[in-house]
């Protein structure tokens, strides 16, 4: 249940008219706020092939499938490509401020102590910090 709610927050925020679809244009200029590049042409190609009503557009279903979609390794890989956007600081953890920098750029602003509080929720060991096996785990649930 917290993957779909996951999910439906990323589908939300990718979904920038509101249309419950989300358009090639709207997923490009999405993986280009987290710091990824992808042309037009990249994003119209994922759409085109997760788009299960061919209407050019994605639905919440062809989402879901998107982000899904792969091997246990490039789901892996794609996480530590994750986890390096959120440290932000070489130190390889996420800090409460890497966090708060990582959420204001995605438009979901949250002070330094709000934060803390989230990264407590899944610092195992007690250190104030996200290493990348508590982040992953975070991201499971």
């Amino acid at each position: 249940m917290a993957e779909y709610k996951q999910h439906q927050r990323l589908f939300d925020r990718f979904d920038k008219n509101k249309d419950g679809k989300i358009s090639a244009e709207e997923l490009q200029q999405c993986v280009h706020l987290i710091g990824k590049d992808m042309s037009y042409e990249e994003a119209e190609a994922a759409v085109e092939h997760n788009d299960s009503d061919n209407d050019g557009l994605l639905d919440f279903d062809d989402f879901v499938r998107l982000i899904e979609g792969g091997s246990e390794e490039e789901k892996r890989h794609e996480l530590k490509e994750a986890f390096r956007m959120y440290e932000m600081e070489g130190c390889g953890c996420i800090t409460p401020e890497s966090l708060n920098r990582m959420l204001a750029r995605l438009g979901e602003s949250r002070t330094i102590d709000e934060c803390r509080r989230m990264i407590c929720r899944y610092d195992i060991d007690g250190d104030g910090l996200l290493n990348f096996d508590e982040f992953e785990i975070m991201m499971r649930c």
